[in-house]
C-alpha cells in the first residue's frame, strides 16, 4: 500500500520540485543576470575528467561487491550495465534503474539475487562513506552555513554520532549480509552465502570516501568553470564543496520522493553552500550539475548500446548455494512484481 502511495506521488512531487526551481530562479533573475559569470574552458575539462575517473571507481566497486555475492562480470560488461540502467532512474519510482541492472545482469548469467544484493550492498556502503564526510561537515567546514544555523545549538559532539553505523558495522561486518539475506527471504528468494570481513568492509568504505571526494571535486571543478572568478576564492571553497556534495547527493537518494533526489539534492546544496556562496548561484551550479553529469550519462549509454548483445553466457559464477538451484525462467517477472 505505502509502496503503490510513494509511486502515485512522486509524478506530483517531480513536478513540485521543477516548480519550486523555476520560482526561485525566476525571483532571483536579477541577481543572475548582475553576477559576473565566467566560463573557464580548463577548469571545465577538469571537472570532465574528474566526472570520468569517478564513475570508473564506482563501476569498480560495484563490479567487485557483485563477485563477492557470487557474480561475474567484465569490466566492459558492467561499465555498458552501468551506463545503460542509470538513464532509467529520472523515470517516477526508484525500481527502474535496479530492475534494468538485473535484466541486463541476467543476459550474463547472473541471478536476480546476486545483482539485487550487490546493488543492496553498493548503496549501504556510498551511505556509510558519507557519513564520515557529514560529520566532518558539522564539526568543521560548515560552521557558518543556513545548515550549521539551522541545527542551532546542537552539542558538536553530536555528530561523532554518525559515525556510529559505520563503526558498528565494522565491528560486525557480517550483520550487513544478514541483513540482506533477510530481504531476499522476504522477497522469497534463496540466501546467499558471502562473507565479508572487517578488513574487506574497511576497504570498500575507503574505496567509497575516495569516490565520494573525486565527485566532490567533479563538482567544484565545474563550480569554477562557470563561477566564482578569483584563485583567493576557489581555494577557499574548494573545501567546502568537496565536502558538501557526497551529503547533499546522500540526502536526495534517501528522499525517496522524486527520480534521483531532484529538487531535495538542490535544497541541500542549498542549506550546505549559503551564505558562502550566493543562493542564486548555488541554485543555478546545483542544476548545472545534475545536467552536467546527465549528459555524461546519456552520451556514454549511446556509446554502450551498440555493443550490448542480448545473450547469457554459459558459465555464470554463482555461489555454491545459488548453482544447485535450477534454473528459474520466470524470475524476471517474480523479481519486478516483489519489487513494485
Amino acid at each position: 500500500m505505502f509502496s503503490r502511495l510513494v509511486r502515485w506521488l512522486q509524478p506530483l512531487f517531480l513536478c513540485l520540485a521543477a516548480l519550486a526551481i523555476a520560482w526561485f530562479l525566476r525571483s532571483h533573475w536579477a541577481a543572475l543576470r548582475a553576477y559576473p559569470w565566467q566560463i573557464d574552458a580548463g577548469w571545465l575539462a577538469a571537472s570532465a575528467l574528474l566526472l570520468l575517473l569517478s564513475w570508473a571507481l564506482e563501476i569498480a566497486i560495484w563490479r567487485h561487491l557483485l563477485r563477492l555475492v557470487g557474480g561475474g562480470l567484465s569490466y566492459v560488461q558492467a561499465l555498458r550495465i552501468w551506463f545503460l540502467s542509470a538513464v532509467v532512474r529520472y523515470i517516477p519510482g526508484n525500481i527502474w534503474q535496479p530492475l534494468s541492472m538485473t535484466l541486463y545482469c541476467r543476459r550474463y548469467g547472473v541471478a536476480p539475487e546476486v545483482t539485487l544484493t550487490s546493488i543492496a550492498f553498493y548503496q549501504a556502503i556510498i551511505l556509510l562513506a558519507a557519513a564520515p564526510m557529514a560529520a566532518a561537515y558539522l564539526l568543521w567546514a560548515g560552521h557558518n552555513s543556513l545548515a550549521a544555523q539551522w541545527l542551532g545549538a546542537t552539542p558538536p559532539g553530536l555528530a561523532w554520532l554518525l559515525l556510529l553505523p559505520a563503526a558498528l558495522f565494522l565491528l560486525r561486518p557480517q550483520a550487513l549480509t544478514t541483513a540482506m539475506n533477510w530481504a531476499l527471504v522476504r522477497l522469497g528468494r534463496a540466501p546467499l552465502h558471502a562473507r565479508l570481513t572487517s578488513p574487506a568492509l574497511l576497504a570498500l568504505i575507503l574505496a567509497a570516501m575516495l569516490d565520494w571526494l573525486l565527485w566532490g571535486a567533479t563538482f567544484a571543478a565545474l563550480v569554477f568553470g562557470v563561477a566564482v572568478g578569483t584563485a583567493a576564492d576557489r581555494a577557499a571553497l574548494a573545501p567546502l564543496l568537496i565536502i558538501s556534495y557526497p551529503i547533499a547527493y546522500a540526502a536526495g537518494f534517501l528522499s525517496l520522493i522524486t527520480p534521483s533526489g531532484f529538487g531535495v539534492r538542490e535544497g541541500a546544496f542549498y542549506l550546505l553552500l549559503v551564505p558562502r556562496l550566493d543562493g542564486a548561484v548555488v541554485a543555478v551550479v546545483a542544476l548545472a550539475m545534475r545536467i552536467w553529469t546527465t549528459l555524461g550519462e546519456l552520451l556514454l549509454a549511446l556509446v554502450s548500446a551498440p555493443f550490448e548483445r542480448p545473450r547469457r553466457t554459459p558459465a555464470p559464477q554463482f555461489t555454491p548455494a545459488l548453482a544447485e538451484r535450477p534454473a528459474d525462467r520466470t524470475g524476471d517477472a517474480e523479481l519486478h512484481r516483489n519489487l513494485t
